[in-house]
């Protein structure tokens, strides 16, 4: 039996075991989570059986393409039921037919809760949502609840793990994630979850910094990831012009570092003055970001919020992908843009350094240090066949270690697991090699 046969067998025993799984997170779906919505698709076509459920609705523009269309529509939507009355008299009512388990998760949401009035009144919302949305798993059937990220959507999830006895995990991305890690409980999170999953060996060490040992087994990473083959192998575009386009594919907030971005390009302008920049996204900070690059004028390109496959094309059609941040997990942009066989440049921060190989598959400069991004957006400017081969590195780089489908396999291994078999300690490679 080849690897790919034996691969394939493993994933249908795993699926074979699997609950259904509640994925919940604070808004879903969402143009910047793109991740979540590929680890849920992922995961179906494993096999599982995958609803989605989310704090918040999202507004349409959020939904740009078919799949971000389809997962609105098909999301349940717990604050939206909570604000019918009678919805949430009746989760009160179902959920009293239990009253040790009802007064235990009441208990728990006081105890984790933060000082403060204000914090307090956020926990009994926190736990009204959990009496809402545990009316509703028990209604689908779920057998696991996986949370991303460690707010208020994870405080939602372990109080209806308490309310109704159906374990649950999450998913710590950071760095927001390790900001306030006493405010969000983190410790009892991570000790009453079935696992964590954490996206790096990085935020892997801050989960271990801030929970006790005895839980520390229950760590275990799982990458975000990507499908390689929405992306293909293009070659280098052909182009009537001789333009160096630079893409940026984020949020547009001040923690990206874009005006650090614009400062290296106006200083390079004399000497490049074919250098051009796309900027894929949105976000709060988009009015200020339009007005700095006034000075750059049309070489500045503002695209607002794209689909999947428009991401894909754009990142083909592009040069080099930079990201300037001041502060990252593992950006899956990154993985887009390796994947598409483009080589990058990212700021060594948390996690990034674990995707991207200095002078391999792209290279590393310290956040905020413009003269260091000037060189080497330079250097990749002046040099065509080290753009390709670090494009190839990377697209190899991808498809090994941050492929979805891989991914989504183990995630799917731990909560078959979490469901009902052994979950005891064990090597991270043990579960990595599934």
């Amino acid at each position: 039996m080849d690897g790919h046969t034996l691969s394939r067998a493993r994933d249908a025993t795993t699926a074979a075991t699997l609950p259904k799984i509640a994925y919940l997170t604070g808004q879903y779906p969402e143009v910047s989570l793109t991740f979540i919505l590929r680890e849920v698709e992922a995961l179906r076509a494993l096999g599982a059986d995958v609803i989605t459920c989310s704090i918040r609705q999202t507004p349409p523009e959020q939904h740009p393409g078919p799949a971000e269309k389809e997962a609105a529509r098909t999301t349940f939507h717990v604050l939206k039921a909570a604000r019918n009355p009678l919805k949430l008299i009746a989760a009160q009512a179902y959920a009293l037919t239990r009253p040790r388990r009802y007064f235990g998760a009441l208990a728990l949401a006081w105890k984790t809760r933060s000082p403060g009035l204000k914090a307090a009144l956020y926990q009994l919302v926190f736990f009204l949502e959990a009496t809402v949305l545990a009316r509703h798993l028990e209604a689908q059937k779920v057998g696991h609840i996986h949370n991303h990220f460690v707010f208020g959507s994870a405080t939602v999830a372990m109080l209806s793990s308490e309310l109704t006895g159906i374990p649950y995990s999450f998913t710590l991305h950071g760095p927001a994630d390790l900001f306030e890690p006493y405010r969000w409980a983190l410790a009892e999170k991570t000790a009453r979850a079935a696992f964590v999953a954490t996206i790096s060996h990085y935020a892997r060490s801050q989960l271990m910094f801030f929970s006790d040992p005895a839980h520390w087994h229950k760590i275990r990473i799982i990458h975000c990831g990507v499908a390689p083959d929405l992306y293909g192998q293009p070659p280098q575009p052909a182009r009537s012009d001789d333009d160096i386009r630079l893409v940026f594919v984020g949020r547009l907030a001040p923690v990206k570092g874009i005006r650090v971005l614009f400062e290296a390009m106006q200083r390079l302008a004399p000497e490049m003055p074919r250098l051009r920049l796309i900027l894929v996204g949105d976000g709060p900070d988009r009015e200020g970001l339009e007005e700095a690059a006034k000075p750059l004028g049309d070489r500045v390109e503002f695209t607002g919020y794209m689909s999947q496959t428009e991401v894909a094309e754009t990142l083909q059609s592009a040069d080099i992908c930079v990201l300037p941040s001041f502060a990252e997990g593992v950006p899956v942009v990154l993985m887009e843009a390796l994947a598409s066989g483009r080589p990058v440049i990212a700021t060594q921060v948390a996690g990034v350094g674990e995707l991207v190989r200095d002078g391999e598959t792209g290279f590393m400069v310290p956040p905020g240090d413009v003269e260091s991004l000037m060189a080497r957006i330079r250097q990749l400017a002046e040099d065509p066949a080290l753009r390709a081969a670090m494009g190839a590195a990377g697209r190899d780089t991808v498809r090994a270690d941050f492929n979805i489908r891989t991914e989504a396999a183990r995630m799917a291994t731990l909560m078959a697991g979490a469901a009902g078999s052994d979950l005891r300690p064990a090597p991270y490679r043990e579960v990595s090699d599934v």
